[in-house]
This record gives structure tokens, sequence and C-alpha cells, in this order.
């Protein structure tokens, strides 16, 4: 019996290691990451929140977009950071949307071993700020997008 156990936790405890060396498991979050859920009138027009609406330009003309946002496809952490870390006001969030919200909980990871800035994942995205009653406004050039 005793040597079952034993087995067992030998085969868990490999099983973990390499599930953790293939990054099956989790990372823990960064520190300067946060998930919120937050709503539209949490992020029009708030000063505390730099919002950048990540999605395609196809996707701000199909639902518009909330009102302020600075429209920029991401990319990769380098080319996004280049044009936003200029825009960022000393203690301001960066706050990211996206479609559904995985969009911008993929982006925050990969930014937050970039920039010590605090970022914010817009969780659940546009779909939900829409579905809340959220009346978005039409996506334009002065705000990034450059086919609209």
């Amino acid at each position: 019996m005793l040597r079952r156990s034993f087995l067992g936790a030998i085969a868990v405890t490999g099983v973990v290691g390499l599930l953790a060396g293939q990054r099956l498991i989790a990372a823990p979050t960064p520190t300067n990451v946060e998930t919120l859920p937050l709503a539209a009138a949490d992020l029009v027009g708030n000063p505390d929140y730099l919002v950048v609406d990540i999605r395609e330009p196809e996707e701000w003309r199909q639902t518009g977009v909330l009102e302020g946002a600075l429209l920029l496809s991401y990319r990769d952490p380098a080319q996004f950071l280049a044009v936003v870390a200029p825009l960022l006001e000393p203690g301001q969030k960066l706050a990211l949307v996206c479609r559904s919200g995985n969009r911008s909980s993929r982006a925050v990871q990969a930014l937050a071993r970039e920039t010590q800035s605090q970022l914010v994942d817009v969780s659940g995205g546009m779909n939900r700020i829409l579905a809340s009653g959220y009346r978005p406004v039409a996506p334009t050039r002065d705000r990034g997008c450059t086919t609209c």
C-alpha cells in the first residue's frame, strides 16, 4: 500500500513538472496587470485611463467604438508601446479593449514584461460593453482608424 502511494506521488510530481516545463500551468499574473469588468461610464472621459481599442479596423466599423478611445490594432509589444507610451500621463492606467476580452488578456500579459505602467484588461471587451446598452460612436481617422 505504501509503495503504491509513493509511486503515485512520484507520477504526479513528474506530470506537474512536465506541465510546468511545457508552460501548461498558468504563470502568475504580473503585478502591473488588472482584469476589470469596467463599464463605458468608467472609461469614457475618465482621465485615470488611456483607453486603447486594440481590435481591427473592420471590427471598429462593424460595432463602433468607445468615445475618446485610441484606435490601435495590437501586433506586438514594442510597436504598440512606441505609439502608446508617449501618450500616457504620469499615473494614468492603460486600459485595453478588444471584442471579447481574449486579445486584451493576451496583450496585457505581453506588455507587462515590457513596461512598468499599470495595465487594465477590460474583461468581456466591447461585446460586454455593448450588451450593457452603451451606444458607441463611429471610428474616425483622428482617433487612429486609417481606413475609416
